[in-house]
């Protein structure tokens, strides 16, 4: 009954008054950062170069985000970003995920594989050029009109490997920007901790807080075999920062779906995470098995179980949040007095008042189709598979007009693409055959023993056997391998007898079939009511709302605060570094490792470790900067709290905290810990 009855309240509060940003919400591009808002509430106005300087000091890197440190390319994110390196460059006798990795000179510095830096450096809004390219066209044809309008803006850059263009797609269509980066593809590893306190507490602290994790690492960027100038840099506080202070996060967050409309989220609640909730649990505890059956198992999943553990309470929370009635009423209401507003306007009324209704229906059919969709047109969930899949589909696609490619071989995407099949990143067999024999079993189950597709892939053997045939039989995870076929175009892709490639190969015209059908039915259709949905936002907000996140370079403010548990329990916005060492038990996940133990005497236990802030971020802000109103670093954000996992949605101000390591933490323990004089003397001299 309270439940029923505050939803309605909630309901009644958004018609009357409806502002769809409250508080501190908000991840805002560059171009577009509201700071009359920030002036009026805090009493500072972030000018425009404070927002240019930011900009062209931040970074993004592979998931994450990360920003430069010193003149010198040198950059800071956080361990966890930097983590696939590490275990890419350690091997079964020198562990850098368990000892950890400091270069104690230049030279030391190790080239991370496959690592790309992206330094948004412009910002051109090119929403006329794409309206007049799509004009008068709908379904596949709008989208194909779209793809080719997006591959001409982007290759307007060039071929330059050194500069990535990309056109962006804000407001689900309702804005269209052509982003420019300076990329950087030389990228050496400096300094990592150990794992135990980067990702202190592990799961069982992940989304929590207090926290006391040294979540950081520096890598640093290099141009022709030298350190990258980078004259735009964040400089160290000396003072750190206290309880209140306003702050500003830069970063790119990955994904947010706080525009999706009623019934796509009942989707996303009843139909999509049901069924990747149980899928994701079932792997987590296999890798976990896998991982007691030896060192060398346990080292080369342990990034991959961190993902996975991170992403299935992700995921959790976000389905907590949709299932939540009081939550869902407010989505209700944003979108019931969306619509009241465009019914009071004829024209707005006319041309898109049936969008919502006819979206609904397309939801119904993507239901119908999810299961094939993923298996069929998906394929397994493995690195090998992917490279596999690239080499069979590259020669077929470049041969076909920029426009009918399927968007991930566009002229733009084909850059970068050698740069990124053919890096020397380590493949490992045992977890590869297990994930292999994993997606076999679950596509059995789901797609049924009789169903075609099932029949054709494993024949009459197990998903076990399937798998471990697969794996064996493929040399894909040797670079030279990959680059003989990458050379050898089609006749050496038609010609080889590579497990994986036959693999891809065969199951590739049913794949494309699927995709395509998929498209057609349901991504097209989609895509054209988004926009048309985003129209009629526009016509009644603006630009009042932020866009959803769409992993590039936004802008959150906030200030650093506590909150109410949900004990109610009032948490303090600071934890100290004495903390740490209360908190370990000397049993995973609550060792410390050596140097910490070492160094306690010497480290002032009274600083602060981690802080809480009401920053709006999600995933992909892991490794953002926070900095103060001078622009300088009192932070560095690794996480939020466990109220903030619906953030994908919506955000609570009263709740939802970004989680960040000290300024202060970092650099004590860089000095006392690490004893890394270099690095400290480069970053805050």
């Amino acid at each position: 009954m309270l439940k029923k009855t505050l939803s309605s309240f909630l309901v009644m509060c958004a018609l009357l008054v409806w502002s769809p940003v409250r508080a501190d919400e908000g991840m805002w591009t560059f171009d577009a950062f509201p700071s009359a808002q920030v002036a009026a509430k805090y009493g500072f106005t972030p000018s425009a170069a404070f927002l240019q300087h930011l900009r062209e000091s931040s970074v993004r890197i592979p998931g994450c985000s990360a920003s430069f440190v010193s003149p010198d390319g040198l950059l800071m994110t956080n361990h966890h970003c930097a983590l696939d390196c590490v275990s890419q460059l350690s091997t079964a006798t020198k562990n850098y995920v368990n000892d950890g990795f400091y270069a104690k000179t230049q030279a030391d510095e190790v080239a991370c594989p496959g690592f790309e830096i992206d330094r948004l450096d412009s910002i051109d809004d090119v929403t006329a050029d794409v309206r007049a390219a799509t004009a008068g066209k709908s379904g596949r044809a709008l989208v194909a009109a779209l793809q080719a309008k997006e591959g001409a803006l982007s290759l307007g850059c060039g071929t330059d490997k050194t500069i990535l263009c990309e056109v962006v797609s804000l407001y689900h269509g309702g804005q269209y920007k052509l982003y420019r980066y300076k990329r950087y593809t030389d990228a050496r590893l400096v300094f990592a901790p150990e794992y135990s306190v980067a990702q202190f507490g592990g799961d069982p602290d992940n989304f929590n807080f207090p926290r006391y994790d040294y979540d950081c690492s520096f890598v640093r960027a290099y141009v022709d075999g030298k350190p990258a100038s980078t004259p735009d840099y964040l400089h160290w506080s000396k003072s750190g920062s206290k309880a209140g202070d306003l702050v500003f996060v830069s970063g790119n967050p990955g994904d947010t779906q706080r525009l999706l409309t009623v019934s796509q989220l009942s989707y996303v609640r009843d139909v999509d995470n049901p069924m990747s909730l149980p899928q994701i649990s079932e792997l987590r505890g296999l890798l976990e098995r896998y991982q007691t059956e030896s060192p060398e198992n346990l080292r080369e999943t342990k990034e991959f179980l961190f993902g996975i553990e991170n992403y299935y309470k992700e995921l959790y929370g976000e389905e907590s949040a949709l299932l939540d009635p009081a939550f869902f009423a407010t989505k209700v209401a944003e979108e019931t007095s969306l619509r009241a507003a465009v019914a009071k306007n004829p024209q707005l009324q006319a041309k898109y008042g049936g969008d919502w209704d006819a979206l609904a229906k397309i939801q119904a059919l993507k239901q119908r189709m999810h299961v094939r969709e993923e298996y069929v047109a998906g394929g397994p969930y493995s690195a090998l598979f992917e490279y596999a899949r690239t080499l069979v589909r590259l020669p077929v696609e470049k041969a076909k007009p920029d426009a009918q490619r399927l968007p991930e071989f566009g002229e733009a995407q084909l850059v970068t693409l050698p740069y990124e099949l053919l890096a020397p990143t380590p493949v490992y067999s045992g977890p590869e055959e297990l994930e292999f024999a994993f997606w076999a079993k679950k596509m059995r189950e789901d797609l049924g023993t009789d169903d075609p597709f099932v029949k054709s892939v494993l024949g009459t053997k197990s998903p076990e056997q399937w798998a471990h045939d697969i794996v064996a039989g493929t040399k894909l995870g040797d670079v030279a391998t990959r680059k003989a076929l990458y050379d050898g175009g089609e006749p050496a892709i038609a010609a080889s007898t590579d497990t994986m490639i036959v693999f891809a190969r065969s199951v590739d015209a049913r794949a494309r079939q699927q995709r395509k059908q998929y498209e057609d039915l349901v991504s097209a259709p989609e895509h054209q009511l988004e926009e048309d949905i985003a129209k009629a936002r526009f016509a009644v907000l603006g630009t009042s709302v932020d866009p959803d996140a769409t992993s590039t370079a936004r802008v959150s403010y906030g200030t650093i605060e506590g909150f109410v548990d949900g004990n109610g329990n009032v948490v303090a916005p600071y934890t100290k570094i004495g903390g740490l060492f209360d908190r370990a038990t000397g049993s995973d996940p609550y060792v410390l490792p050596p140097t910490w133990l070492a160094a306690k005497s010497s480290l002032d236990l009274n600083m602060p470790m981690n802080f809480s802030t009401t920053n709006d971020v999600v995933g992909g802000n892991s490794g953002s900067p926070v900095v103060n109103r001078e622009g300088q670093i009192v932070g560095l954000i690794f996480d939020g709290n466990i109220f903030s996992l619906g953030g994908t949605y919506g955000y609570d101000a009263e709740t939802n905290r970004s989680v960040a390591v000290d300024s202060r933490a970092l650099i004590e323990g860089l000095r006392k810990v690490y004893h890394a004089d270099r690095l400290v003397n480069e970053i805050a001299p």
